[in-house]
């Protein structure tokens, strides 16, 4: 009996290991950026005519120039990432380079990928839908998890085994009295 108590502890950590593992691997799929091993980055990768892309430059010691056929050139001060708006115009299905220019070395830049998808039309018929019940699903899950909060969680479910493992100790400890 002894044995499973001991053993009982590090079963519970691997399977907390091997359920947040997933999580986090799909968080990072998820996260629909594009970037370069340099810390320039494009969110979202795939994006439609005329809506907003947030670009980075967080592999850049000074000031970065980022610009597309798609949208105008925009500087992006260190630290930080700032929004272009795509061109309307932008052809639906066609991938777009981004090109950062880093101050501190012109000659070589950085360039990441953005997709242009179809936008998305509302329906033009001027017809009323009738209101439906509360929409099921997720409740806003998708998307909103980070390591930071998965790393949490494990955290929380680990204190709690270690927590139940403590009582039953206790509880049979005291009925060998």
């Amino acid at each position: 009996m002894r044995a499973a108590i001991r053993v009982a502890p590090v079963a519970l950590l691997g399977a907390a290991l091997a359920l947040t593992a997933p999580s986090a691997i799909a968080d990072a799929a998820m996260s629909g950026s594009a970037s370069s091993a340099t810390g320039f980055t494009v969110t979202p990768s795939v994006i439609t005519p005329g809506s907003q892309v947030t670009l980075a430059a967080r592999g850049c010691p000074t000031t970065t120039t980022a610009g597309s056929g798609v949208f105008d050139t925009v500087t992006i001060p260190r630290g930080r990432s700032v929004a272009a708006t795509v061109d309307w115009d932008a052809r639906p299905g066609t991938s777009y380079e981004v090109t950062f220019i880093c101050d501190t070395s012109p000659d070589s830049p950085a360039r990441s990928g953005l997709t242009i998808a179809a936008p998305s039309h509302a329906p033009t018929t001027g017809a009323t839908v009738a209101a439906a019940g509360v929409g099921g699903g997720l409740g806003g899950g998708i998307g909103t998890t980070s390591t930071v909060k998965t790393a949490a969680g494990t955290a929380l479910a680990l204190i709690a085994a270690a927590g139940a493992v403590y009582l039953a100790r206790r509880h049979w400890e005291s009925r060998a009295h």
